[in-house]
């Protein structure tokens, strides 16, 4: 059959194909950009770092070679006095053998390309130039002898890897937050919220809280759904109901999405299902595109019972048999309450089947000792995850 007698496809369906091809150019072409920021970042820093650890520069060169750029090159922008700081932060942080070693622990070796095993201060001294112009046919490109940008770097925005820096101090949060920014594709502002909600110790907490039945079905449940979801937006009083809540998050329903993981579609509130001669309404449907499954979440104001896991397992069912469709995965359910008694949660979740989980919406930290164990975990369970697709 010639290429001219070959059946069309649907316009509509077509449009989209073509609409994935841009959509996937730009992306690359952004990555492109951002991989560009963040090794003028890496090298700038670099060389500013190696003189000021060697007495060579003080802050009076920085604020020189600040002018310098105002004069000599008013086009290039983003050298402040500040943003020279920031590089130099940005570069001392991440080349330090603390962060290296805590990569090297976590993720596969390939997310540390570094040319010297550890990075030294010393490594700085007696470097002249520190980098070094290499001509070739086409540009001119810059290599570091001091080390190469760690490629776990790439995996964010420069903004985020600044907002980063300036709020973790461990060095396990630090990699947390990278790769968490870099699977929800967060802004920075999302970043700095995520950090201030302390979502670290929320997606890495004990997971008591997941249903046997989550677990099997879902494997890589641990990292998509919280142990808590940060409300503050709402403003609630003392005494509230239900009802004030689920409409409190409907009105919000932006900042909630947040909270729960930008893989969140909004189906609607009171989603009502009819069984036998009965309707029943659930609080809030959701349709989650990573999982393909849809997510009833019900709504508690008071302290969690075993009988609220009763009534969610059976919209579970009525939803698998009246509303999911073929293509779609087994429906998942989440209780939402403002508090748990852990050893319950525990007793009721340890049977269930059912594809089910309960969460707070208030915040709970987590104790440090159990961070470098629980970034372990996450980091395993991200591997499982890109390994299904393709990012």
């Amino acid at each position: 059959m010639s290429a001219d007698n070959l059946p069309l496809k649907p316009l509509e369906h077509q449009f989209e194909e073509l609409r994935s091809i841009i959509d996937y150019h730009r992306s690359r072409a952004s990555q492109a950009v951002n991989e560009q920021q963040l090794l003028t970042a890496w090298n700038v820093g670099a060389y500013v770092s190696c003189r000021l650890k060697t007495n060579e520069w003080g802050s009076k060169v920085v604020a020189q070679f600040v002018e310098y750029m105002r004069v000599n090159a008013p086009e290039q922008k983003g050298f402040s006095r500040r943003n020279i700081y920031n590089m130099v932060m940005f570069y001392d942080e991440y080349s330090s053998p603390l962060f290296l070693s805590t990569v090297r622990a976590f993720l596969p070796t390939g997310f540390v390309q570094l040319s010297t095993a550890q990075i030294q201060d010393a490594d700085c001294v007696g470097i002249n130039p520190p980098l070094e112009i290499v001509q070739t046919a086409s540009a001119q490109f810059i290599q570091s002898p001091i080390g190469q940008m760690p490629d776990i770097l790439k995996q964010t925005s420069y903004s985020n890897h600044l907002a980063i820096l300036n709020q973790c101090k461990l060095p396990e949060e630090k990699l947390f937050y990278i790769l968490y920014a870099h699977r929800e594709r967060l802004t920075v502002k999302e970043v700095q919220r995520c950090i201030s909600n302390d979502t670290y110790s929320s997606l890495l907490g004990s997971k008591h809280n997941l249903s046997k039945g989550l677990l099997e079905i879902y494997p890589t449940a641990p990292i998509l759904f919280k142990d808590t979801a940060f409300v503050d937006f709402l403003g609630l009083p003392q005494k509230y109901s239900e009802k004030k809540l689920r409409m409190g998050l409907v009105h919000h329903m932006k900042q909630f999405i947040l909270e729960l993981g930008k893989d969140f579609l909004f189906v609607g509130q009171e989603y009502t299902l009819e069984v036998g001669a009965s309707v029943f309404k659930v609080d809030l449907l959701f349709f989650h595109r990573g999982l393909q499954a849809l997510v009833a979440v019900e709504l508690k104001r008071s302290k969690f019972h075993p009988k609220d896991l009763g009534q969610l397992e059976f919209y579970l069912e009525a939803l698998d048999r009246d509303v999911k469709r073929a293509n779609e995965n087994p429906s998942i359910g989440i209780i939402l309450c403002p508090e748990t008694d852990k050893t319950v949660v525990e007793y009721a979740m340890s049977r269930s089947m059912s594809p089910t989980m309960v969460a707070e919406y208030k915040r709970q930290l987590m104790p440090k000792e159990k961070m470098q164990q629980l970034l372990r975990e996450y980091c395993d369970l991200v591997q499982i995850e890109k390994g299904g697709r393709d990012d």
